[in-house]
């Protein structure tokens, strides 16, 4: 049995693994998903910092019997990348991750297709504004083909997300180098977040090969489809982990 510890993005919780979590659980593993903090959806402004979550992965981590395998997605995965660092696990698995150059990129998207709420996130400083509409969401999470009740499932749970954590998407980079276990990555076609180029860049880093899912949007765990996603991580995982911890 393997065990695997999920690790949500930005806006979204522990909710948004449900699928993976009895699909990868009825195949034998033991499967569990990290709420980073302020992901409970409280009143007031989230005012934390991707060293913050790297933190509640390090305590869920500790939790265990033993190191796991971490998948993260988006800024998730840029959680991932910053623990295994210095800190142990088997192997991991980046989902539409955030590259190891850094998000400028997808700002600079951002900027481009959704000023109005870029704007008033920098006014406001937090990040509500971009999972505002169902509109919204879907543009920044699902492809043009999907299904509008997953969309207003998603729209019915995010949250707002720090804006300290977003600026830390720019500036506080990977180091790939440090890495040291085996490392899968994962992308989306129609991902309006990372472009496949950079879930390239990243799958380069860590000496792996992009593998990306056609007609897919961003939420690569919510989408049709995501059984895909799940059976090949799957797949990947007996050739990949090693017996007994390794250390990142």
């Amino acid at each position: 049995m393997i065990s695997i510890l999920l690790v949500h993005g930005a806006w979204h919780g522990p909710w948004c693994w449900d699928n993976f979590i009895r699909y990868l659980t009825d195949r034998g593993h033991e499967v569990g998903a990290v709420r980073l903090r302020g992901h409970d959806r409280p009143p007031g402004r989230i005012w934390h910092r991707v060293p913050h979550y790297v933190e509640d992965v390090e305590r869920a981590v500790a939790s265990l019997s033993s190191p796991p395998v971490l998948v993260g997605h988006s800024l998730g995965g840029l959680i991932v990348q910053k623990y295994l660092e210095s800190r142990p696990a088997r192997a991991a698995v980046l989902m539409a991750t955030s590259p190891p150059r850094g998000s400028i990129g997808a700002v600079a998207r951002l900027a481009v297709r959704h000023p109005g709420a870029l704007l008033k996130a920098n006014l406001l400083l937090r990040l509500a504004p971009f999972v505002s509409s169902s509109k919204l969401v879907r543009e920044m999470f699902f492809a043009p083909t999907t299904p509008q009740s997953i969309v207003d499932h998603c729209f019915a749970h995010v949250q707002d997300e720090s804006y300290l954590a977003f600026l830390d998407t720019m500036f506080v980079l990977p180091r790939p180098q440090r890495v040291r276990v085996p490392v899968l990555v994962l992308g989306a076609e129609c991902d309006s977040i990372f472009t496949t180029a950079e879930v390239q860049a990243t799958a380069s880093a860590y000496g792996a090969e992009a593998e990306i899912f056609p007609g897919m949007g961003h939420d690569m765990m919510l989408d049709e489809g995501w059984h895909e996603v799940a059976d090949r991580i799957d797949a990947w995982l007996p050739g990949s982990v090693r017996t007994g911890p390794n250390l990142a």
